[in-house]
């Protein structure tokens, strides 16, 4: 076996499996995998007399076929190759003493809880599926935040209400608001933008942000300054358009991993609350 591929397998077992391994023909992507049966004795290779099992060999070739490879007999040749190797290697640091080393041991022991971990929660999700109706009930929720129109906006951003005050008696006495805003605003995203917010929904900003902007006429300016948890803004409406909100389609799988991730927080917050924690 090639050296160089070797030592890939030994560090990125998974990425070599895959350089390794021709993509499928259109062929193969059409008709269904072939189980291959398992080897003589549930085994697919003994090494100094160490039974390498069938199963390790099915865990390879079932994240092997995830990332599009086709079961067939050359992958199941690759697979066994890497496993013998893997388990000369294995057998020489056990030797080595390498499984007694004080790191080596906290490896293999974090590595072996986040395997029951991501098992344990992959059964619970399947178990505690999301519903259609779950999916649908958060896209109208997220639709309605939204809400129906877009504005764009244009800000000037200072500390205090007294710096504001300034501000607006410039606009008053005929200052532009764009030019203001590039020699005032402490907003250092939309300054040089001469306080150009770009077009967004209502929910983008802070609630006494919004409520002023939505009152605004087409090309008028806040007469007061209006505070925020940032500081003191005059803001300009510029224009205000229908809002568009992307499909149910589109978003469904975006919906579906926020609900599942809930799911998994929910659950891992009620084990927490039973645990007893000192």
């Amino acid at each position: 076996m090639n050296i160089r591929i070797f030592a890939a397998a030994l560090l990125l077992p998974t990425l070599a499996l895959a350089q390794q391994t021709p993509l499928p023909t259109k062929e193969e992507k059409k008709a269904p995998a072939k189980p291959k049966p398992a080897a003589k004795g549930g085994t697919v290779a003994t090494v100094n007399g160490v039974a390498v099992p069938q199963s390790r060999a099915d865990v390879l070739v079932q994240q092997q076929q995830q990332r599009g490879a086709p079961d067939n007999e050359q992958l199941r040749a690759m697979v066994r190759d890497e496993l013998i190797n893997r388990e000369v290697v294995a057998q020489e640091a056990q030797r080595a003493g390498i499984a007694k080393q004080p790191d080596v041991q906290a490896q293999l022991d974090m590595a072996r809880q986040e395997i029951l971990v991501g098992a344990y929660l992959r059964d619970y999700a399947r178990k505690h599926p999301v519903s259609d109706a779950d999916i649908q009930k958060e896209y109208e929720r997220a639709k309605s935040q939204h809400g129906d129109k877009e504005y764009r906006a244009r800000h000037i951003l200072v500390e205090t209400e007294e710096d504001a005050k300034k501000v607006l008696a410039e606009l008053k006495k005929g200052g532009k608001f764009d030019e203001l805003a590039q020699k005032n605003s402490k907003d250092p995203g939309s300054a040089q933008r001469g306080g150009d917010l770009d077009w967004n929904v209502p929910s983008t900003y802070d609630r006494q942000f919004a409520d002023a902007m939505v009152k605004l006429e087409k090309g008028k300016y806040t007469e007061a300054p209006v505070r925020t948890r940032f500081g003191f803004h005059i803001i300009q409406l510029e224009d205000v358009r229908p809002s568009k909100f992307i499909t149910l389609q589109e978003a469904r799988p975006r919906i579906q991993q926020m609900l599942v991730q809930g799911k998994i927080e929910e659950l891992i917050k009620g084990l927490r609350a039973k645990a007893k924690i000192e």
